[in-house]
């Protein structure tokens, strides 16, 4: 069956080969005829009959050798194929087209006007680049030539103002530290409370549960007796509390009994600690004058439900519990 066809396709070629050598041949005669027509209208338009019965005549027989032809062609690929001629496959000969063919202005087609078009707008492209990268490369030059020029007045005069402001700078620096000495040496006052010095009440308050340590008192909240190292001021919760003397925070701290305490430093030995506060305006190591706010009243903890709102104040030396109405005034 692959056979048969292939044989069909080649007997297809052959004949549309000679078909087109047949009309090639028709158009010339045609062409040559019309040409010789028109020669006789040229020269006195008059037709001779008898030369066209001539050309005819020869067109004709002309076409009755190309048909033999083809018929004869037709007849001899029949006998090929009877005489058992086998060619597996179709060679560049049989083909349609002629491999040598190249059509105008295709890529395989060496148009001279064309390269020579293109390599001249190359040429002139590459002069136009190199003419625009010349006029870069300037403006980068002139354009370091000013870097460096500036670097260099720059660098004279950093040098200049270093050689002549490393000592100023130095100097300032020291003077700064010896300020800064000066500085916090004035802030911190000397602390001197005495045996003679007094407090003034951190809040204005009746006094709940008296200081005492020689015997025991009565706790309502607790219902107990114990010994109290403090007095307990009656108060009202948000009211402000204020420093009963100068003095250096040294503690700020929470326990459960007392609420958030400040611990605070009055000199040679005495300390005095503030209980039941809340809004601190204090931080430890600084320090706080006669009279400063510090904090205040907060809700009273589990331990003093009963009592209520309260400060609790306790006044110290060397860590011995003083009795505060001694010294309060």
């Amino acid at each position: 069956m692959r056979r048969g066809n292939r044989n069909g396709a080649k007997k297809e070629k052959v004949v549309m080969a000679l078909s087109s050598v047949f009309v090639l041949a028709a158009l010339t005669a045609t062409g040559l005829f019309f040409r010789g027509s028109s020669e006789e209208k040229n020269d006195g338009y008059v037709v001779d009959f008898s030369s066209i019965e001539n050309e005819s005549t020869e067109l004709a027989k002309n076409d009755g050798e190309i048909v033999q032809g083809v018929m004869d062609g037709v007849e001899n690929l029949n006998a090929a194929e009877t005489e058992g001629i086998n060619e597996s496959a179709v060679t560049a000969d049989d083909l349609d087209y002629d491999p040598y063919f190249q059509e105008t202005n295709s890529p395989s087609v060496e148009n001279e006007e064309t390269e020579e078009s293109t390599e001249e707008q190359a040429e002139n492209e590459k002069k136009k680049d190199e003419g625009e990268e010349g006029k870069k490369a300037e403006g980068k030059e002139s354009q370091k030539d000013k870097e460096k020029n500036e670097k260099g007045e720059e660098g004279m005069i950093d040098e200049g103002i270093d050689s002549a402001t490393l000592e100023e700078v130095a100097r300032m620096e020291e003077m700064e530290d010896t300020m800064a000495i000066a500085t916090s040496t004035s802030i911190q006052p000397a602390l001197t409370f005495s045996d003679k010095d007094t407090l003034t009440w951190p809040i204005v308050g009746n006094v709940l549960i008296n200081y005492s340590m020689d015997k025991t008192v009565y706790f309502p909240t607790l219902e107990q007796y114990k010994y109290n190292p403090a007095i307990i001021i009656s108060a009202v919760e948000g009211e402000t509390i204020t420093a009963a003397a100068n003095g250096k925070v040294s503690r700020v701290y929470d326990d459960r009994e007392l609420g958030t305490v400040v611990v605070m430093e009055l000199g040679n030995g005495y300390e005095i600690t503030y209980g039941q506060l809340k809004d601190i305006t204090v931080s430890e190591g600084g320090f706080v004058n006669q009279g400063d706010i510090i904090g205040s009243v907060a809700a009273p903890t589990k331990y003093y439900v009963v009592e209520g709102c309260n400060v609790y104040f306790k006044l110290t030396k060397d860590g011995t519990p003083i009795n505060p109405m001694t010294k309060l005034h």
